[in-house]
């Protein structure tokens, strides 16, 4: 294949992403990052309190996907996916303004359903995690929804997306009885596990890493404990949007999320009796590139074995 240029887009509830990796076959499929954009659109408070986009929101995404497909242009993108999750999902005017993108911009957006994305995401974490023994949760929390894949030994034995997100709790906008069945769920499906941990994915989970006061060996692990993550969480629940961006140095667009995220993880963890989350800094973004890169090593040994 030789050098390759990928470009993901992730359009999700709270943020659209541009990622756009160089992969070079002849080093061993050695990914270069060179350059990632997040523009905080937050498509998810519209959909969830009106069930649609405003034409203003539908306007803002428009002009984005045309200065993403510029930068795509400079870049010398090769391939790229645009992907939308679970606020265009609910969107009863989704599919129009996708059309409308499209003849406008020539971008071409998937709504991809949660077990793609959950799939695409859990892929990328897998190959990346060095310690593939013992049970773990893979947790993927976004503005609109939850997406959990239960790995044994390295192998996918659950997964499921629930409507449950960050977004969707601050617009009041989860189904009655959708915690109760998530995590009833997941207490069943690891019942008769011994000890289960989280894989945690998504820029909250990120962010709390960071933000929390973490042993060197935690740090160097890349792991933040269930109980570390509790105090940081109450701590951060008492205080206004206003006071954690003072605080903490936290953009608006993460400090009213940053808490339902963190009682997501908190509550999937009292379900489950994690003591810590593994955080290994990958999103769907990574995923979707990974995705392509694999498809096209297929192909490519396809046609060399024809």
């Amino acid at each position: 294949m030789g050098k390759c240029v990928y470009a993901a887009i992730d359009i999700g509830s709270n943020a659209a992403r541009l990622l756009i990796k160089s992969v070079d076959d002849s080093q061993e499929k050695c990914f270069k990052k060179e350059m990632l954009l997040r523009v905080p659109l937050r498509l998810g408070f519209d959909v969830f309190a009106k069930g649609e986009l405003s034409e203003k929101k539908a306007g803002k995404l428009k002009r984005l996907m045309k200065a993403f497909r510029q930068l795509m242009k400079i870049y010398d993108v090769d391939r790229y996916r645009a992907c939308a999750t679970s606020a265009m999902r609910d969107a009863r005017n989704g599919s129009e303004v996708i059309r409308e993108i499209k003849k406008s911009t020539g971008i071409a957006i998937e709504i991809i359903d949660g077990e793609e994305e959950a799939r695409m995401v859990y892929n990328n974490h897998i190959e990346c995690l060095e310690d593939r023994k013992g049970n773990y949760l893979y947790v993927d929390v976004g503005g609109g929804s939850t997406e959990v894949n239960l790995l044994t030994e390295g192998e996918l034995v659950y997964s499921k997306s629930y409507n449950i997100g960050t977004v969707r709790i601050l617009s009041d906008a989860v189904e009655s009885g959708a915690w109760e069945k998530m995590e009833s769920d997941l207490a069943a499906v690891t019942q008769p596990m011994q000890q289960v941990n989280i894989i945690g994915s998504g820029g909250n989970i990120n962010k709390l890493f960071k933000l929390a006061p973490l042993a060197e060996a935690d740090k160097e692990m890349k792991r933040l404990p269930v109980e570390s993550l509790r105090a940081l969480y109450s701590r951060l629940q008492p205080l206004s949007v206003a006071e954690r961006m003072d605080t903490y140095n936290l953009k608006q667009d993460r400090a009213d999320v940053i808490v339902p995220a963190a009682e997501i993880f908190l509550r999937i963890a009292d379900t489950i009796g994690a003591e810590f989350i593994s955080v290994p800094v990958i999103g769907l973004s990574d995923g979707i590139i990974d995705d392509m890169y694999a498809r096209d090593r297929l192909d490519e040994d396809k046609k060399t074995k024809e």
